[in-house]
């Protein structure tokens, strides 16, 4: 495997990108692609079979497209999929994504911690193994946050109706007495700006973008793939490309044509 290969990143949409732009800096010299599947967006309220088959099919077109690694960046995908994709391809450098449960036990002060997930993510026996592993002496308390993903999907990051479901979601954790904060899913992080505005200033937000993109390059290393000799980002969405084309200057940070996902 050519180290100059690029890494693949995919995602039920565009929230993935919140996990890509922390590649893009931590490994600049990466060439990478990405695939929004956001014509099955949201994943959270899917099966666990449904979204294993659409993890098969997009890490397959990926590694088809010359991938040296894949990362699932989705928490939903990975509690489904992570297991099966990493036995199906053994020599595939393979990073996936769960809540930062560990770091917000170790950072809450009050012994409270919300968690603002996909019920797809809380219902996984993934995120109950968390939670015995690493959050014994704290309280845990998940909100599931039903239209969120359709909002960032919009683009829609700091309309009035995105705040008012964010609002409903966070107000019941502050009134437990929660003072950090999970951002359990990948299109979470797009909305700090406003959790900023929502939540006081004591209450900590940890997601888990800068971890996997450490963790990316690690692997990398360790295997001898670092690459050096970065090409453009190139996009895939099984949604409507000019969609994703619109939000990209907001959520990647500069406009780029996005091709149709070969379904």
């Amino acid at each position: 495997m050519a180290s100059d290969a690029p890494i693949g990143v995919f995602d039920s949409g565009v929230g993935g990108l919140s996990v890509l732009r922390e590649i893009r800096e931590r490994l600049p010299n990466e060439s990478l692609l990405y695939v929004a599947d956001s014509g099955h967006v949201p994943y959270g309220e899917k099966s666990p079979e449904y979204i294993r088959e659409r993890c098969a099919t997009i890490a397959g077109f990926l590694l088809g497209q010359g991938a040296k690694a894949l990362v699932l960046a989705c928490n939903t995908a990975t509690a489904a999929a992570a297991a099966e994709l990493r036995e199906r391809y053994p020599d595939v450098p393979i990073v996936a994504m769960e809540p930062a449960v560990k770091p917000a036990a170790e950072a809450t002060r009050s012994g409270v911690v919300g968690v603002l997930a996909t019920t797809g993510t809380l219902k996984s026996a993934r995120f109950a193994a968390l939670l015995d592993r690493f959050a014994s002496d704290v309280r845990v308390i998940t909100q599931p946050c039903p239209g969120l993903v359709e909002c960032i999907e919009a683009g829609e990051l700091g309309a009035e109706g995105t705040r008012e479901l964010l609002r409903g979601y966070v107000e019941p954790l502050l009134a437990e007495g929660c003072d950090t904060l999970i951002l359990g899913c990948t299109h979470y992080p797009f909305l700090k700006p406003l959790l900023h505005e929502l939540v006081p200033a004591s209450v900590s937000l940890i997601d888990t973008g800068a971890a996997v993109a450490r963790h990316l390059e690690r692997l990398l290393n360790e295997r001898g793939l670092l690459g050096s000799a970065a090409q453009p980002a190139r996009f895939w969405t099984s949604g409507e490309p000019g969609q994703m084309e619109r939000v990209l200057p907001v959520l990647w940070g500069k406009s780029t044509d996005v091709q149709s996902f070969p379904e």
